[in-house]
């Protein structure tokens, strides 16, 4: 299939007069993109009244899959090297390479929006805050705060409206705040709407650290106390916390993991044909991110690049309880890599528009207060 662009909103349109700027370095405008979803996803989205959303940061999207009417729906929205993206009630936030994005939904507009009937949600970017580029991973709502995984300075942080970020944690063995992406710090998984588990690469503290012992030294740590609670890992990344079990991927292999924090050991669930990142669990459901190995990455050794033809990109949804994948989206170049999936529960096709609408093959949306 051939994914959609966004529709034109009823709302309002600008018409263009001269050509646009360009584009930042990592985001893209194309979204004629070719995909093959199996012949599973749609019917399984439509029984989970669900959407997901995958960020693709190399090509520069924010990509919506749901299910209207029984057929999957597609589009693609331009973020500067979209990454973590979090939810809350009304709230989208959306980890970009210099600032967060947040968007605001608007479900009376959607109900307005053509095809009629087609959208439950309406995204709308209403602020920005900028960072810097601090190499942003992971984001999370905490009690209505948004913490941020800060790669480049080893540390979990939240915004701040006077400094670029404010320190929240870093793990023991980093003795310093310094932008030098010490130990690769990349994931973390609440437990009680608290920060719990964090995934990191290597457990290293100097400038770089990690890269030679990238493919045996990754870890998973405990919040509160520091704790390594399992060492040896292959590039950990997005531990999840679901119905009193901890998942997470491991990049390096492929592997979808479920820890055991008390013994420190994994146990293997799956092994899928991408270089993993990003897991979403919905009931006894993971949905994993699937990636290609770019000719640029710095990926040499590690065991998921023996085989680097059979690599897919896209989604993959996999059962718990039998290791099976059960649906899955392949996504074809210019799109490579997918970084965060999130699951949008109860939402079965919501509309977005991002900061660069035009780019989408959309129109802009404008919002007004009530009238007096």
């Amino acid at each position: 299939m051939t994914a959609p662009g966004q529709p034109p909103s009823p709302a309002g349109r600008a018409e263009q007069t001269s050509a646009p700027d360009p584009l930042p370095r990592g985001t893209r405008a194309v979204v004629d993109v070719r995909c093959e979803p199996s012949s599973t996803l749609a019917p399984l989205l439509v029984r989970l009244g669900s959407s997901v959303l995958l960020s693709a940061p190399h090509s520069g999207n924010l990509i919506v899959i749901a299910a209207s009417g029984g057929q999957l729906v597609l589009s693609f929205h331009t973020f500067e090297r979209a990454m973590g993206v979090a939810l809350a009630r009304d709230t989208l936030a959306v980890c970009t390479h210099n600032e967060v994005w947040f968007l605001r939904n608007a479900p009376d507009i959607a109900a307005k929006l053509e095809p009629r009937g087609r959208y439950d949600a309406c995204y709308l970017t209403r602020a920005c805050r900028f960072t810097g580029d601090i190499e942003g991973h992971e984001v999370a709502w905490v009690n209505g705060e948004l913490w941020l995984v800060n790669t480049l300075f080893s540390c979990l942080c939240t915004l701040h409206e006077r400094y670029s970020f404010a320190p929240r944690w870093r793990p023991p063995f980093v003795t310093e705040l310094a932008p030098e992406d010490r130990c690769h710090l990349n994931g973390l998984a609440l437990v009680d709407g608290k920060p719990k588990y964090v995934t990191a690469v290597a457990e290293t503290d100097t400038r770089q650290g990690w890269r030679p012992s990238k493919g045996t030294s990754g870890c998973l740590i405990e919040v509160a106390g520091g704790r390594i609670v399992v060492r040896g890992l292959c590039m950990p990344h997005s531990p999840r916390f679901s119905q009193g079990r901890l998942y997470l991927v491991e990049s390096g292999t492929g592997r979808l993991l479920l820890a055991d924090v008390d013994g420190g050991r994994v146990e293997t669930l799956a092994v899928l044909p991408g270089f993993v990142r990003g897991l979403a669990i919905h009931g006894s459901l993971a949905f994993v991110g699937l990636s290609r190995i770019r000719p640029s990455s710095d990926m040499t050794g590690l065991p998921v690049t023996t085989n680097p033809d059979r690599l897919k990109c896209g989604l993959a949804v996999v059962d718990l309880n039998t290791g099976q994948m059960v649906a899955h989206l392949d996504i074809a170049t210019p799109v490579d890599e997918i970084f965060d999936v999130q699951l949008l529960p109860g939402i079965r096709c919501p509309f977005i528009a991002g900061p660069h609408v035009d780019r989408d093959l959309g129109h802009p949306v404008w919002t007004l207060p009530p009238s007096r």
